[in-house]
């Protein structure tokens, strides 16, 4: 048998459903993206850090039957998470992969374009993980890319220091593990310095009630990750419910509002005649 390979937000039950809200908050932006990268019918793609697949499902439906998704992810648990909605759906034009994306090669790949969504931001080798999944693409492939560029911008107004303080710990949490959150930073110079031209760029960041769906996303990774912190020895239990409490109560008092961490959006074309 395979061993999980963890990594610093785990796999267990409560990531499994906080990824599924993720999704469900980011997947008209995701869609919108691919748009315009011209991710469509027949094409092969490449889903990197793809982790239980709900993007690579959405990609699959895009290519249809005449197009292929290969799916990269270093946990078993939610690469079989994959493979078995696929099997449940009649999917037969996904591929998966299990691999250490910093330690290991993709598999001998010629893409039409690749998606990444939070992985750069964990990999300890961002730089050269980048140029894996470049290296995949054929010229004129497009790259499109969701990391954060300031995730110390997700904090409650008016202010909240307990949501500060978890937002802190978090981040030098992903840091321990050799992670950079604000890894985004560094991503045009990257792409620019692998031979891409960068057709667009943008900064994605909302201002949010709980009353809006976009609340859930953030709020779900306090509940879940307080826990996970706590596991993992970067908060006192203490502290973990005093966060919990802290926010719950700024969360019905009926004036508060979220501001998100800050993601970049780039959509990247690899040089080559194809647009």
């Amino acid at each position: 048998m395979n061993t999980e390979r963890d990594y610093v937000l785990g796999t267990h039950d409560g990531e499994m459903g906080r990824l599924a809200l993720q999704h469900r908050v980011w997947r008209p932006r995701a869609l919108d993206a691919w748009r315009r990268a011209g991710f469509t019918v027949g094409r092969t793609l490449l889903d990197a850090g793809c982790g239980p697949g709900h993007a690579t499902l959405d990609l699959a439906e895009i290519v249809g039957p005449t197009g292929r998704i290969m799916a990269v992810d270093q946990s078993h648990r939610f690469l079989d998470t994959l493979e078995a909605a696929c099997r449940r759906r009649g999917i037969d034009h996904v591929e998966t992969a299990e691999l250490d994306l910093d330690e290991q090669s993709l598999p001998h790949l010629e893409v039409d374009g690749a998606w990444c969504r939070w992985v750069l931001s964990f990999v300890r080798k961002p730089r050269e993980v980048l140029g894996k999944i470049v290296g995949a693409v054929r010229p004129g492939g497009a790259i499109v890319l969701h990391e954060y560029i300031d995730y110390s911008t997700w904090r409650l107004a008016p202010r909240c220091p307990e949501v500060e303080e978890f937002v802190a710990a978090v981040m030098a949490s992903w840091r321990a593990e050799g992670g950079e959150p604000d890894i985004a930073l560094e991503l045009p110079c990257w792409l620019e310095g692998l031979g891409l031209k960068i057709r667009s760029i943008r900064p994605i960041v909302d201002v949010v009630p709980p009353s809006i769906y976009v609340w859930q996303w953030p709020a779900r990774f306090l509940e879940v990750g307080v826990h996970r912190l706590v596991e993992l020895g970067h908060l006192a239990a203490g502290r973990a419910a005093a966060i919990t409490r802290a926010f719950a109560r700024r969360e019905a008092d009926g004036q508060t509002h979220m501001i998100t961490p800050t993601v970049l959006e780039i959509i990247a074309v690899k040089d080559g005649t194809r647009a």
